[in-house]
């Protein structure tokens, strides 16, 4: 069972071959608006959706490059992040946890045995 929270912001994406997507966030801590009650409320971004991602997109090639260009390579990278969405600030890696943003896992594979696996957290 999942429980809405109160107060909702709803923020209008544009997408780059038209047409928009709505997406709800959380309002902001700390700002509250008189007289509000359980309602939504409704942003256009400034940014369309790919643009609000792409930031986010390359930081996770730049993270993956790196595991990849390791002098022993792992045969498999698995990287986990959440995004936050923010109508002014587009697409954020959001704190997945208390201890980081990123969950990566490394694996590498020997003759015939199965994968020997390291996991990796980002604070």
């Amino acid at each position: 069972m999942t429980t809405e929270h109160p107060y909702s912001e709803l923020i209008r994406f544009p997408l780059a071959e038209g047409g928009s997507v709505l997406i709800e966030v959380d309002e902001r801590a700390g700002i509250s608006r008189a007289g509000r009650s359980s309602t939504r409320v409704l942003q256009e971004a400034r940014a369309t959706f790919e643009q609000a991602v792409a930031g986010v997109r390359d930081a996770a090639a730049a993270a993956l490059a790196q595991f990849t260009s390791m002098t022993r390579a792992p045969d498999e990278v698995e990287l986990k992040f959440g995004l936050k969405m923010d109508a002014e600030a587009g697409a954020v890696i959001a704190r997945t946890g208390v201890q980081g943003q990123f969950e990566v896992k490394l694996r590498w594979r020997r003759d015939g045995l199965p994968a020997e696996e390291e996991t990796v957290e980002e604070p």
